[in-house]
């Protein structure tokens, strides 16, 4: 039988990038293995979940490139599947009502605590008559776990791992109001979807034993268990917050490329030798259990934007001038240049982002950056000049510019060469070298200080245009 893996995130939030990475594993893992990726939002929850946490992991997952098989399964639509397993745990004796109040508990809690002991249910109800239960308590019902021996979970990341028997309590499976607990309806859901591995963070190993009471108590297979270890900011600490971006669609708005950010996760926990650098199917290709470690590893936001260069830099050209011009409407949402501007692209934008974004993205560490870096070329209306690019318009540069003009004007062949040859023509006639000229015809041009060769940049904006922009600097 081919494995079949979930992703089971609650929806009481963005996608966050530990969740994402626990994704793409279990993604990778199908994919390898030629199995089925399914995905179950646990949303039993009903104060914390929420339509939109929902559809933020569905977007999360989609722009992250991971399909899933089928429709997603909602755990809250299966309370009436998880109260019916309860139920034959009922009929076999391996669950009991427990009439416990809030009393009870409180004081069985405190006696614990001043005795120096673990904080557990200590199974006062396991065999006791319902009859004396006080009036008006409605129980709940709890699992009756083994006593003695040992729980082994054959972990295929951590190892064996053994939780002796004292470590365990008899856990609620259904509340007072009969609502099924989280630790019910995981393994209740995983048995019906017929999960074969079940791939999650490290934080889950002490659930996995259990869990696997429960599996144990139905006579169900046992499902392959693979706890992953956790993300760590580089400081060594949980990764938060105050680490930076925690999201997957925060990095979408910051710039970075989905395969980039597969690649990047998928080096967190998993290696494969020393290659820092990984197609999608070569990914899939090499992933295995086995090859991630036990160790937290460590979120490097350097390598991540270095690593999204890179990406930026060998995308086709033509995708990625789709995607720049898609992006420059959303400017002024994504950087804090462009902030309370409105944006209007030019009817040309296409033709000459096409033509420059070789150029432009060798510059670009993040999709913003070049969105940034294009803008200048893809903009209708008048063309906005950065402070760095206004000091090199000084009077003198402007009165070159003024004396350019007519030697540009005077080209036929408004090409690369062309213009080349007629700008160096000027610059030794003035005694200049050829950076004099053209810095302040960059800034006039494109009004930043950096951009491709000015003479692309001309070629791209066409005759008129370049001219145009080059007479509204000039003296």
């Amino acid at each position: 039988m081919a494995p079949i893996v979930r992703f089971a995130p609650s929806p009481t939030g963005d996608l966050h990038i530990g969740s994402a990475r626990t994704a793409l594993f279990n993604w990778l893992y199908a994919k390898h293995t030629g199995g089925q990726f399914l995905l179950r939002i646990e949303d039993t929850d009903a104060e914390r979940s929420t339509t939109a946490a929902i559809d933020a992991i569905y977007e999360g997952l989609r722009w992250l490139g991971l399909a899933w098989h089928g429709d997603a399964v909602l755990q809250s639509k299966r309370a009436p599947r998880h109260r019916e397993v309860v139920e034959a745990m009922l009929a076999a004796g391996n669950a009991y009502r427990c009439y416990c109040s809030p009393a009870d508990l409180e004081e069985m809690r405190a006696q614990q605590k001043a005795g120096g002991l673990p904080m557990r249910y200590d199974g006062r109800w396991r065999d006791r008559d319902p009859a004396d239960a006080q009036a008006g308590v409605k129980p709940v019902i709890r699992l009756k776990a083994p006593r003695t021996g040992e729980t082994l979970i054959a972990d295929q990341v951590q190892g064996d791992v053994r939780f002796a028997a004292e470590q365990l309590d008899d856990m609620v499976l259904l509340r007072g109001d009969g609502s099924p607990t989280y630790m019910l309806a995981v393994v209740v859901d995983d048995h019906d979807m017929d999960i074969t591995h079940i791939i999650r963070g490290v934080d889950h190993l002490n659930n996995a034993a259990r869990q696997m009471q429960i599996y144990l108590a139905m006579g169900w297979r046992v499902p392959v268990f693979a706890h992953i270890p956790l993300i760590h900011g580089p400081d060594g600490a949980k990764l938060s917050k105050r680490h930076g971006a925690q999201g997957v669609m925060e990095y979408e708005k910051l710039g970075y490329r989905p395969e980039a950010m597969r690649n990047y996760l998928a080096k967190l926990g998993w290696a494969h030798g020393d290659d820092e650098i990984f197609s999608t199917d070569q990914t899939i290709q090499w992933f295995d259990l086995p090859g991630i470690g036990r160790s937290a590893a460590r979120f490097d936001y350097d390598k991540l934007r270095s690593l999204n260069g890179h990406y930026i830099q060998s995308a086709d050209p033509a995708q990625l001038a789709t995607e720049v011009l898609a992006r420059v409407p959303r400017l002024p949402e994504l950087d804090p240049a462009f902030a309370g501007q409105t944006i209007a692209l030019h009817p040309q934008a296409a033709a000459r982002i096409r033509t420059l974004i070789p150029d432009l993205a060798k510059r670009a560490k993040d999709m913003n950056e070049l969105a940034s870096n294009a803008a200048p070329f893809a903009l209708a209306g008048p063309l906005p000049v950065d402070a760095k690019a206004e000091a090199l318009l000084k009077p003198e540069a402007r009165a070159l510019l003024g004396r350019l003009v007519p030697v540009l004007s005077a080209v036929n062949d408004w090409s690369v060469t062309a213009l080349d040859a007629a700008v160096r023509t000027l610059a030794e006639a003035e005694s200049l070298k050829l950076g004099d000229v053209a810095q302040p015809m960059r800034a006039a041009l494109t009004g930043r200080t950096t951009s491709p060769g000015v003479f692309e940049v001309l070629v791209a904006l066409g005759r008129n245009e370049g001219l145009a922009r080059l007479r509204a600097q000039a003296r």
